[in-house]
């Protein structure tokens, strides 16, 4: 050890000392996330509005913490929640628990299960911590109908989950999709609070 040594380690402390600060304003505005961040669970729909999940269970046997339960339940003629055989009937994810790692989608076969940029999850009760199916599927866009509902997208199954041949064209088949305005998130815990009043 030189005696030069310590002046060097404190050549970053010294380096940095004089720059400018950057502070971020999250409570105050919105906090802009990477494009890849592990935020809030959401289950997804097919174009036509019907659910992608398929009640297999296999992102709740993937999961860690055990944070997630799903109940699977068999489609009928009169009541089809998604274009397959079965559908998550009861679909729960326990904040307290879950610990944002991905691997529940991972193991989804359908893409059903996905990860939105919303880090907001602190609430004032263990209750509202457990978010039920209905807090976790997205939205119904233009063109998309609420299950239950026959299938939309095609004559067989062929043509619904593998999509329209070929045409050259874009697939239209949920209608215009231009219009549709996302819903705000991580807008800060002061500002939703605000907005709840």
């Amino acid at each position: 050890m030189g005696v030069l040594d310590p002046i060097a380690g404190f050549g970053v402390t010294f380096k940095t000392m004089f720059r400018k600060t950057f502070t971020e304003q999250y409570p105050a505005k919105p906090k802009v996330t990477a494009p890849r961040f592990h935020g809030r669970h959401q289950l997804n729909r097919w174009p036509d509005g019907l659910e992608k999940c398929v009640g297999c269970e296999l992102c709740a046997w993937a999961c860690p913490a055990d944070a997630i339960y799903v109940e699977g339940a068999q489609n009928t003629e009169d009541e089809r929640f998604s274009p397959g055989e079965r559908y998550g009937r009861v679909y729960q994810i326990n904040y307290q628990r879950c610990i944002l790692c991905g691997l529940c989608v991972e193991a989804c076969p359908t893409r059903a299960l996905t990860m939105t940029n919303e880090f907001e999850l602190a609430d004032d009760s263990r209750a509202s911590l457990i978010y039920e199916k209905s807090r976790l599927l997205g939205p119904l866009l233009p063109g998309m109908e609420a299950p239950p509902h026959e299938r939309r997208l095609g004559d067989d199954e062929q043509a619904y989950f593998l999509g329209l041949p070929n045409t050259g064209r874009p697939d239209d088949r949920a209608g215009d999709l231009g219009g549709t305005v996302p819903q705000p998130m991580n807008q800060g815990y002061l500002n939703r609070k605000r907005k709840e009043a």
